[in-house]
């Protein structure tokens, strides 16, 4: 039965917008827990397009479950990270122009580079995690890194267009954590994932961790957030009903 982590960038992204002070995405991961997020995950990006410096510093001192910092692979991103110390870090791709995370990390083509990343992560106590997309030569590179896990890309199965392509795609899904297993990573998986699709990635053998965030947020504008992660961990912990 995989956890579920909620992601709250989209709050920040509300609240900048306005440039105000809420909502404030601090409160947001208290209503995700108190809704039965095991994890609370937040991606600071580069620019600060909407999780800020002081909410991680915030949120380290007051999520009582995994905190999960997805950033990039970049000196000073490391550096945040070893000062404010996560529980986990999830080393991610990141485009200026891009709305959202759009693929995989390239591990495979900046190994060395990834490689002295999740050292120096791990000299300061944090789990590392590689999003990737679940290709066998990618797979294999994050393992050779030295990181504890991987997340799993699931875009191209949330958005096929098709029941045969996605179909496809969640076998892609279930072969790669099958591989990703037997070099013994921890397997997780997140990116597209809504209430109406998220039952037969969570039932994939050895899941431990789904990441969710905008079709949790979408859902607490009708719900609230705390009834909206409910909902979602519900479906996730009996995939198989």
């Amino acid at each position: 039965m995989p956890h579920l982590g909620v992601n709250i960038d989209h709050v920040a992204t509300l609240r900048q917008a306005r440039g105000a002070a809420e909502p404030d995405p601090v409160w947001a991961a208290v209503e995700a827990e108190l809704g039965g997020a095991l994890g609370i995950t937040v991606h600071l990006r580069e620019d600060r397009r909407h999780i800020q410096d002081r909410d991680l510093d915030l949120l380290r001192q007051t999520v009582q479950v995994k905190l999960n910092l997805e950033m990039a692979v970049t000196n000073p991103m490391v550096a945040v990270a070893c000062r404010v110390r996560p529980d986990q870090a999830t080393l991610v791709p990141e485009g200026r122009q891009e709305l959202t995370t759009e693929g995989g990390l390239a591990v495979a083509a900046q190994e060395a580079v990834v490689t002295k990343t999740v050292h120096r992560l791990q000299e300061a106590g944090i789990v590392v995690s590689h999003f990737i997309d679940p290709l066998p030569e990618e797979i294999e590179a994050a393992a050779r890194t030295g990181a504890e896990a991987l997340e799993f890309h699931t875009g191209e199965y949330a958005n096929a267009a098709d029941p045969d392509t996605r179909n496809a795609e969640l076998a892609r899904l279930a072969e790669g954590a099958e591989r990703a297993r037997g070099l013994g990573l921890i397997v997780h998986a997140g990116h597209g994932l809504t209430y109406t699709n998220v039952v037969a990635v969570a039932a994939i053998a050895g899941m431990r961790e789904l990441n969710i965030g905008h079709s949790i947020i979408c859902r607490a504008v009708f719900v609230g957030l705390r009834e909206a992660v409910r909902e979602m961990a519900r479906l996730i912990e009996c995939p198989n009903v």
